[in-house]
């Protein structure tokens, strides 16, 4: 009998027959080519069935961790296993850092790339943007790399584990930065309205948070190079205290903030490694639309927010920059993203994704592939140019359908 393995938030318990934690590469081959169907486990934090088969569920948390900085310092090759938290430091004592982080820094580097995971900017792109090479296995057992300008490469980067296993990724490196976090309190909406442009470009990473209980964001949070000058932020005034992204929330697992430098590592994501992240038990959503519709986007959503508001913690809105990469929810698309953080109530949960959607439609929102939507897989695959050659790519690597589950053969049929 399989063990009973379930993804971080607890909604999704994985049917798998068998659950594998193989301890080298080669090992991982001959798995995956013995196997009728294969798929990858990260660090669970995906909220759907994207990671769930019912054959053979495979985690690297066994394999070795490597971190292997380029000789030049402008690359790190990485395991397929390893988590941001175990990267970061060892980047920064070596002088060098990501271009950016997820918000929250336990997660897996490979399950953040596939699913275009990204982190925050205006002039910042998704993780999967610093992507510069990508080693697989793919269905026959056979480890291949793809690098940066092949052909093929911008279709399996964003891969949703439908081209093969990663088993390590060559990542870009720049150098190391420090980052002041500043955290500002109620932000109203004819202030956002007037002066959006300027909210949204006024850090290296911005973060705005509400609960939607008022029209008013009630913390801007601002990642900053730079030191700001003491006052209020476009009306919203300097918080008071140490803040969390949650109203209400105990802050103490927050990343450092009051303007106090620190390395990119300690900044950029909101939770400190050492703590449990998030709230706990919960649900996500996320959608992209494009950064020139964004003050349309937040009004669309407060169109709803009394339908959303009794089950919503928190929804955080963001910018993120475009890329090439095919299923990336930014490919070609400055981005505004809208995060939501629910309660961990799947049945109170789906009506208020469906009207957040419904009021999203005319700005032809991207769910971000790992979280919780209800949007038909035809009108999905619509959104993005590229959705064809990725399908015909996929069927490449895997002829037989090895890494597909029922998640993928709908989205790719």
């Amino acid at each position: 009998m399989s063990e009973r393995v379930t993804n971080w938030a607890g909604n999704i318990v994985f049917t798998a027959e068998r659950v594998h934690r193989p301890a080298s590469v080669d090992e991982l081959q001959g798995l995956v080519a013995d196997a009728e169907r294969v798929r990858v486990l990260g660090s669970g934090h995906s909220f759907n069935r994207i990671a769930d088969t019912p054959g053979d569920l495979v985690s690297l948390s066994g394999m070795p961790r490597s971190v292997e900085i380029s000789e030049d310092k402008r690359t790190v090759r990485v395991d397929g296993g390893i988590r941001y938290g175990d990267l970061v430091g060892q980047l920064h004592e070596a002088g060098v850092a990501l271009h950016n982080t997820a918000s929250l820094p336990h997660i897996s580097v490979a399950g953040a790339i596939t699913t275009a995971t990204h982190g925050s900017g205006e002039r910042n792109q998704n993780l999967a943007a610093s992507v510069a090479a990508i080693e697989l296995v793919r269905a026959d057992g056979e480890l291949v790399t793809l690098r940066r300008g092949e052909p093929g490469f911008a279709g399996s980067v964003v891969g949703l584990g439908a081209l093969g296993v990663i088993t390590s990724l060559t990542l870009d490196l720049v150098p190391a930065f420090d980052i002041r976090q500043y955290v500002y309190d109620d932000l109203t909406r004819d202030s956002l309205g007037t002066n959006l442009d300027a909210v949204l470009g006024a850090g290296y990473s911005v973060s705005l948070f509400t609960n939607w209980a008022s029209t008013t964001i009630n913390h801007a949070w601002l990642k900053r190079l730079d030191e700001m000058p003491a006052g209020p932020f476009f009306g919203a005034t300097p918080a008071g205290g140490k803040r969390g992204p949650i109203p209400g929330m105990d802050p103490t697992n927050a990343t450092d903030q009051g303007g106090v430098p620190g390395p990119w590592h300690a900044r950029l994501p909101h939770f400190k490694l050492e703590f449990t992240p998030s709230s706990g038990a919960e649900l996500q959503s996320e959608y992209m639309v494009a950064r020139s519709d964004a003050l349309a986007a937040i009004d669309a959503v407060a169109r709803v927010r009394e339908k959303i508001s009794p089950v919503l913690q928190v929804n955080e809105i963001r910018t993120v920059a475009a890329d090439d990469l095919w299923l990336s929810m930014n490919y070609q698309q400055d981005s505004l993203g809208l995060h939501f953080t629910w309660i961990a109530d799947t049945e109170a949960v789906l009506p208020a994704v469906r009207a957040l959607e419904e009021s999203l439609a005319g700005l032809s929102p991207r769910p971000h592939w790992g979280k919780v939507f209800t949007m038909p897989t035809a009108t999905i695959r619509t959104r993005y140019d590229r959705f064809a050659d990725f399908t015909e790519l996929a069927k490449s690597y895997d002829p037989t359908g090895k890494f597909r589950n029922a998640w993928l053969d709908e989205l790719l049929s």
